[in-house]
């Protein structure tokens, strides 16, 4: 009897152990920062990508690169589809400001400088400048990106993180975010995970589905706390949760998510996506105006249920 009890003791203890986050540290780089958990890369932070700030590579708990690498870093197999350039593993722009097109990378972000880039062991910090130039390469709005990493326990084990919490300003007398489906914080899905890769390959897609229970193209144009993406990537199903948090602009948000791969949260594009007036959705800024999105981007295995996403949306709601 006393050694079950010391089995089971330690089978307990391991289990914490193996639930426990990890070491979280952060190295600046060339490009810009890399952060790593026990050793391991999490996340790069890039400075500049043709023109924008964007993070690449992002690897989730189970060690799978979770963003497409097209066109960073172009794969020879047929696991991910080779279109939209511009859309760079994780990002932040808009494709309509003053009638100027960031989204599509017509027009450039250029990162400024780290106002912090530190670690404690438990979470690393990036916060940046940046400087939305005009065609006359004038700043026409700015941005202030705080970005949080770090690790949570899920429903069915670890999960990383990532928190942004972004504030634009205007920088001229009239600064106009307008009304548009081409917006603003974006990811792109590892290409086996998309819903269309089915066409490519039988084992390969995934599903989507929002706080609703909404599932798959069905998500699109709608508003929800959160929304997640998942899939198989290199025979393992994982995915990727976005959070709107209730203090972020226009909370909650509309959703930018496509079969394809594209997973964006648009606080815009009432227009396009609820078939409104022209210009409904729009935002009209003046000088020193701001506003302020936040959100938070969980990495997971299994499905959104497996992972307990509901659960971890009202940890992140409080």
């Amino acid at each position: 009897m006393k050694n079950y009890i010391l089995f089971i003791s330690l089978c307990l203890f391991l289990s914490v152990a193996v639930l426990q986050a990890g070491e979280v540290s952060l190295q600046k780089t060339d490009f810009g920062c890399e952060i790593k958990i026990d050793g391991a890369l999490f996340a790069g932070y890039r400075t500049d990508c043709n023109g924008t700030p964007i993070i690449y590579p992002i690897v989730g708990p189970t060690g799978k690169k979770m963003t497409r690498d097209f066109p960073m870093n172009p794969r020879d197999d047929n696991s991910e589809a080779k279109d939209h350039p511009h859309h760079r593993s994780f990002w932040f722009n808009h494709g309509a400001v003053n009638g100027l097109d960031f989204w599509a990378l017509k027009q450039p972000i250029v990162h400024k400088q780290f106002v912090k880039s530190e670690s404690n062991g438990k979470t690393a910090v990036i916060e940046t400048k940046n400087d939305w130039l005009d065609k006359d390469s004038k700043p026409l709005c700015s941005d202030t990106r705080k970005f949080t990493f770090g690790e949570l326990k899920g429903k069915n084990g670890i999960v990383r993180y990532i928190d942004a919490d972004i504030t634009v300003k205007a920088e001229q007398d009239e600064v106009v975010f307008g009304d548009t489906k081409e917006g603003s914080f974006g990811i792109r899905v590892a290409g086996t995970m998309d819903l269309t890769a089915k066409k490519r390959n039988p084992d390969w897609g995934g599903n989507i589905v929002n706080a609703e229970g909404i599932k798959d193209g069905e998500t699109w144009a709608k508003r929800s706390d959160w929304v997640d993406y998942f899939g198989p990537v290199e025979g393992e199903t994982v995915g990727i949760a976005i959070m709107n948090h209730p203090s972020s602009f226009r909370y909650p948000t509309y959703w930018h998510v496509r079969d394809y791969g594209l997973f964006a949260a648009n606080p815009f594009g009432e227009h396009d996506f609820q078939k409104k007036t022209e210009h409904t959705g729009e935002l009209k800024m003046k000088k020193g105006d701001t506003f302020t999105v936040k959100y938070r981007v969980i990495f997971h295995k299994g499905s959104a249920d497996e992972a307990g996403i509901k659960e971890l949306f009202e940890e992140y709601k409080k």
